[in-house]
């Protein structure tokens, strides 16, 4: 079966491995990198309405497109960096999010787990 991260995390370890970027992509610089990127992801929706967040031009949208890669491929490269299997620790941590948020009781609500009484 094909593994899509292992195969972007193949290819971003010789993209790294090709411009001898390793010596640069500590644990630490690859999660401070990726929060920059995060925040350029934001920055693509900055002073939109809601309503305008969700209609994006092409222009807007190309720019998102390039700014979710730049996220996505950090992530790939920081989990790679630290063994780390994406599909395993989403698949636990919905896992965890469905006994934080049981549909019963937050149906409807955004308020964070820590609000809701037993």
């Amino acid at each position: 079966m094909s593994d899509p991260f292992k195969q972007l995390r193949d290819a971003m370890d010789q993209f790294a491995t090709e411009r001898d970027w390793d010596q640069f992509h500590s644990p630490k610089n690859l999660a401070m990198a990726l929060t920059v990127e995060a925040a350029e992801l934001q920055e693509c929706f900055q002073w939109l309405t809601e309503a305008q967040s969700r209609e994006l031009d092409e222009q807007q949208l190309a720019a998102v497109r390039d700014e979710i890669a730049d996220v996505q491929l950090y992530l790939i490269r920081l989990a790679g960096k630290l063994d780390v299997d994406i599909e395993a620790a989403c698949r636990a941590k919905m896992e965890k999010n469905a006994e934080k948020y049981p549909a019963g009781q937050v149906k409807g609500s955004a308020k964070k787990y820590t609000h809701y009484q037993d």
